[in-house]
């Protein structure tokens, strides 16, 4: 056994990647797809509800997916 093992827990590590900015409309951690609830109560949270959460993330992705408009919704704006 490593010393590395010794520390290791039975339950789900955190989705950081360590890009931690918060997208002002989505309120969705850019990096880890979390929100700032999430991140903060994360140390709290059962490995039920980790596992839960993580599972839930993947489809959080799309909501960086949309197109903001760009020159066409400039257009219209006007």
């Amino acid at each position: 056994m490593t010393e590395k093992d010794l520390w290791k827990r039975n339950e789900p590590d955190s989705p950081c990647v360590k890009i931690c900015m918060i997208h002002p409309k989505e309120r969705l951690c850019t990096g880890c797809l979390r929100s700032i609830e999430e991140i903060s109560i994360w140390s709290q949270l059962s490995p039920e509800a980790r596992r839960t959460l993580m599972q839930e993330l993947p489809a959080r992705q799309a909501a960086f997916k949309k197109r903001q408009g760009g020159r066409a919704a400039r257009l219209k704006k006007t």
